[in-house]
């Protein structure tokens, strides 16, 4: 395996470039599957039969904890990555385990959240809205569970093994999912929660 000690430790051989790109194209899918559920979301959100509207279930607290939350996990997973490239690896996992109990409090915000909804009539099967509405959360919210563990394993194979071109190659690639993750939350405060507060 042929090192090129002019570029980042992530990216620094051939089989990681490509492995970064691969997953580029990976996020591209998980574009269309979020491109879909807004899509859905957009197209039901006024079917609400008998059951709440947005404006009725939506608390303005929980979603700014929430956002707040993982607003500033996104900035520690950056620091992390930046601690990476400086070879600092106490510093980096450190904002790496920050980023992931800034996750798991995002995680306990949106269960009660949930709960919430479902005490407030706004469950599954209530409408289509609620339906819709409810999937496409948790989807998101999946998408931040799977995370946790996946940040978990990284991190106990940075303490294994230390910061090689491999390691720092799946930690360069989760943070490009995180980061992801926080986009797509982005929209949905914006197009979910803000325009259904109005």
């Amino acid at each position: 395996m042929k090192i090129d000690n002019s570029l980042p430790l992530e990216y620094s051989t051939e089989e990681n470039r490509l492995k970064i790109l691969g997953f580029w194209i990976f996020l591209g899918a998980e574009i269309m599957l979020f491109a879909t559920l807004f899509a859905s979301y957009f197209t039901l959100e006024g079917r609400t039969a008998d059951g709440p509207t947005a404006a009725e279930i939506f608390h303005i607290t929980p979603v700014l904890i929430e956002t707040l939350l993982l607003l500033t996990s996104s900035f520690t997973i950056g620091l992390a990555i930046h601690a990476m490239r400086l070879g600092r690896q106490k510093a980096m996992l450190t904002f790496f385990g920050i980023t992931l109990l800034l996750g798991l409090a995002f995680l306990g915000v949106e269960i009660y959240e949930f709960a919430l909804y479902v005490h407030e009539g706004a469950g599954l099967q209530t409408s289509a809205f609620t339906s819709i509405l409810l999937t496409t959360l948790g989807t998101h919210g999946a998408h931040v569970s799977l995370g946790l563990f996946w940040g978990l394993f990284i991190m106990i194979q940075v303490k294994k093994r230390g910061l090689t071109p491999e390691t720092a190659n799946k930690s360069f690639i989760f943070s490009l999912y995180w980061h992801f993750l926080d986009v797509v939350w982005i929209f949905i405060f914006s197009f979910i929660y803000l325009k259904g507060m109005m």
